[in-house]
């Protein structure tokens, strides 16, 4: 029996990254789909639900194109400031905001992950501390500037240069911080594969 193929349904070069790291081949799929917060949901709850939509909108595409035995492996990754969910900013004012809030206090990081295949589903959401050393107006201005983090929740990539000088604590996982929990999704995939 040939093995399944593995599917990442998202266009983040950094969650990518991080699965390449597992050292298995897989393609990658962008799917479209609406990412509305019910915010008479647990962040834990909204999380994996759009992480499953956006694996059901995969496996839609995969099915029309006749992929054979797949497994989608889709994410969404959301910053939370206590009950507070930091989505992707609009623009500079809006990021400055956000990272100035999350100075020299900690917030949480929870992405949200669907395995699915025809025969099962896994679904899964891990969360991770991070704390920031105290960043001045010129600092995150700076940061802002050169790193252009509006494609990330929270505004900012733990990873990239300058905030990474930044981080004074981390608890959990980081590449879920970066955008995708990389032992998780390993142990879970072990009952796919």
């Amino acid at each position: 029996m040939a093995k399944p193929l593995l599917i990442l349904a998202s266009q983040s070069p950094r969650r990518h990254d991080i699965l390449s790291m597992m050292l298995l081949p897989f393609e990658t799929l962008a799917v479209k789909s609406e990412e509305r917060i019910d915010p008479a949901s647990s962040i834990e709850e909204n999380v994996t639900r759009l992480a499953h939509e956006k694996a059901v909108a995969a496996s839609a595409v995969v099915e029309s194109r006749g992929k054979g035995h797949t497994i989608i492996l889709a994410a969404d990754t959301v910053v939370a400031k206590g009950s507070q969910i930091l989505g992707k900013p609009a623009g500079y004012d809006e990021a400055f905001a956000m990272l100035k809030s999350l100075q020299n206090r900690t917030h949480r990081v929870s992405t949200g992950f669907v395995l699915l295949s025809l025969r099962k589903r896994h679904t899964e959401c891990v969360t991770t501390s991070v704390e920031f050393e105290p960043m001045s107006d010129g600092e995150i201005e700076r940061y802002l500037l050169s790193q252009k983090p509006y494609d990330k929740a929270g505004s900012y990539g733990i990873q990239d240069p300058l905030l990474a000088c930044h981080v004074r604590r981390i608890e959990g996982c980081y590449y879920n911080v970066v955008g995708l929990p990389l032992s998780a999704v390993c142990k879970a995939l072990k009952g796919f594969l």
